[in-house]
């Protein structure tokens, strides 16, 4: 299985958005995803698919991210549940750093769920460091986000 990474564009938002609500207590909507997608000027957005798992190759993950000046700060990242745990948020993120690396960005930032346990250990292997806590940040359920910061792209 080779995963594929490229720019997001609108014809995967049925796709994307399929992901997103099965991954998520407050999903992004379509008109989220369609503005991203139009701010090209600050906005990064990669799909990942599966050479091998059809044509065209479905959707299988996805991450948003924002170039700000010399930040890069990423915005969303999900697997389909059915493919995690096989490096394709590894891979995503990796081609969201280089993109930012190449705008130009020197650190990277990001928010987490204090519970999601695997995003913050893929995070710490991409060398994040928590950088603080957001009380309350997180609705449905209410929770923190911890926040994390990686200098040096």
């Amino acid at each position: 299985m080779e995963i594929l990474i490229e720019p997001m564009s609108s014809r995967d938002l049925a796709e994307v958005l399929a992901i997103e609500v099965v991954s998520f207590g407050m999903p992004w909507t379509q008109e989220m995803f369609e503005n991203d997608l139009a701010r090209t000027d600050l906005s990064e957005a990669f799909v990942a698919c599966l050479s091998d798992a059809g044509t065209p190759p479905p959707v299988v993950g996805y991450i948003c991210a924002w170039v700000v000046g010399d930040e890069l700060h990423i915005n969303n990242l999900a697997v389909d549940p059915r493919w995690r745990r096989r490096g394709i948020a590894r891979a995503l993120l990796d081609a969201a750093l280089e993109r930012g690396r190449v705008r130009g960005a020197r650190r990277a930032f990001l928010e987490v769920r204090a519970s999601n346990v695997e995003a913050l250990a893929l995070y710490r292997r991409h060398g994040f460091e928590v950088a603080g806590i957001r009380k309350g940040y997180y609705d449905h359920p209410v929770e923190d986000a911890v926040v994390m910061r990686r200098e040096g792209l």
